[in-house]
């Protein structure tokens, strides 16, 4: 088998999802393509899903069962897959930001995942399981993979990053004074980086600000990009660019809106002394 990708069941439920789906179809010595046609799915959606780059549906979950013959166990990994601490399309972003030679975020509200503190992290994925919307175990799944991601900063050609935050973001104090300290002095030193910019866009731009909903933009080698926006309970990876596109030129006006980056950091210098 040429190219074939391992996988690693223990990596997320979704991860394990796709390793059981693989081998259940080569204990049966079934292709994808044979998959396929007793599933109505294109061999390249039941890849997709076999290497975690596509959450499984239920209703792609009845189809494998129905085609193996195993009852419900395909639509019950589903289930866990759908309770984990990441939310749909999430996931599939990752593995595209791993691969990103250009990230442009925008974040409401808090720091954006890949610019936090490990402590910072932790704070918010402890108070997520105190207000019992996620458990222990998917509070440290949520910590874990946000420190794997931060390593494609460290890379040896790391991605160019624009990070555009709303003020919100520096104000809102999470952990208490020596956490935000401590984070805010890192979004200073991420600004010093070459690859970086960071613009905050300030609350006097009020009805100026294009988007209301965080947002990741990926440019990948390619030049294609890629578009990853989330709400409180559900996120959406969208490629085509008749709707990508739209996003990045409102990214675009919202960087214009913005401060530039020596205000930015000065307005996070002063929220640091305001808090120490």
């Amino acid at each position: 088998m040429v190219n074939r990708k391992e996988l690693d069941a223990d990596q997320s439920p979704q991860a394990a999802y796709g390793a059981y789906l693989r081998r259940m179809r080569d204990e049966r010595g079934w292709t994808q393509d044979d998959l396929s046609m007793r599933t109505g799915y294109s061999s390249a959606h039941i890849s997709a899903v076999e290497t975690g780059r596509r959450p499984p549906t239920p209703r792609f979950s009845a189809s494998t069962d129905k085609a193996f013959g195993t009852g419900d166990k395909f639509e019950r990994q589903a289930r866990a897959v759908r309770n984990t601490a990441i939310l749909e399309g999430f996931p599939e972003y990752v593995g595209y930001e791993g691969r990103a030679v250009e990230i442009r975020l925008y974040e409401i509200g808090i720091i954006p995942g890949l610019l936090q503190t490990p402590e910072y992290a932790r704070v918010l994925a402890d108070s997520s399981v105190r207000r019992g919307s996620i458990t222990s175990e998917q509070a440290d799944e949520r910590v874990e993979l946000l420190m794997k991601r931060q390593s494609a900063l460290e890379r040896i050609d790391p991605p160019m990053v624009f990070l555009t935050m709303d003020e919100s973001c520096i104000r809102r104090t999470v952990g208490g004074a020596a956490v935000m300290e401590a984070q805010l002095a890192q979004l200073v030193e991420f600004a010093a980086r070459p690859n970086t910019l960071l613009q905050v866009a300030p609350f006097d731009i009020g009805e100026r600000r294009p988007l209301n909903l965080p947002v990741y933009l990926l440019t990948l080698p390619d030049r294609s990009v890629t578009c990853y926006a989330e709400s409180q309970s559900q996120g959406h990876l969208d490629r085509e660019s008749v709707s990508v596109l739209p996003m990045l030129t409102a990214y675009h006006q919202l960087q214009a809106e913005a401060l530039s980056q020596t205000a930015s950091v000065a307005m996070i210098e002063q929220a640091r002394k305001g808090i120490s």
